[in-house]
């Protein structure tokens, strides 16, 4: 019989790919990066595939607006074309005028940086999730997803787990208790397990990756 280790090991395997690497997004702790995946947990947030979410940050992307400043030069126009290729549609008007109002917001009060965000929280994952909670269009869902992906370059927020991760934990018969769920993979996995609970939760299916 396998050890609940050796199956962390099999999922993460099979399923550990962040999301923002799937966005095209190479994430370190750095302004442009650190955005990106602001954007992407923005769009993540809306009842919308999460396929459909990706394709549409990789548009915005692909438009060269990685930087808060580069998207807040673009037009509304552009932003919801953008998310129309896409396939963003349900939500593209609103979600072009969300966008320029978070690089608004992260300009203006953290000088385009969420690193001044997080020293501002002291590192604290709580009072991080609050302020990311005063971007327009970032819930506590959104801020889940950022918390998540982010300890790859956060260690201050690790383990970043949410209800979705430690669903994804019960179905493959992992334990759902934070501290003993990040001691099944090495610190630097975390966030990629976490986006294989979060696959997993969403496709029990993929449990049987997690088999011997």
């Amino acid at each position: 019989m396998s050890t609940q280790r050796d199956r962390a090991g099999r999922l993460f395997d099979a399923h550990g790919r962040t999301f923002a690497a799937e966005a095209s997004i190479t994430l370190r702790d750095k302004p442009a990066p650190l955005w990106q995946l602001l954007v992407l947990s923005l769009l993540l947030s809306t009842r919308i595939s999460s396929d459909i979410a990706l394709a549409s940050a990789r548009e915005l992307f692909s438009a060269k607006w990685r930087t808060p400043q580069s998207l807040r030069a673009s037009t509304w126009q552009q932003r919801v074309d953008a998310l129309g290729r896409g396939g963003y549609r349900r939500y593209d008007e609103s979600t072009a005028t969300r966008l320029s109002e978070a690089a608004g917001l992260l300009i203006d009060r953290w000088d385009g940086d969420l690193r001044k965000l997080r020293d501002e929280a002291e590192g604290q994952p709580r009072r991080i999730a609050k302020l990311l909670q005063e971007f327009t269009g970032i819930g506590p869902t959104g801020a889940s997803i950022f918390l998540r992906e982010v300890q790859q370059v956060w260690p201050s927020v690790r383990p970043a787990f949410d209800p979705l991760v430690r669903k994804g934990a019960k179905t493959a018969g992992l334990p759902e208790q934070d501290e003993k769920l990040a001691a099944l993979v090495d610190e630097e996995d975390l966030a990629g397990f976490a986006a294989a609970l979060v696959r997993l939760a969403r496709d029990p299916d993929l449990a049987a990756d997690a088999q011997d």
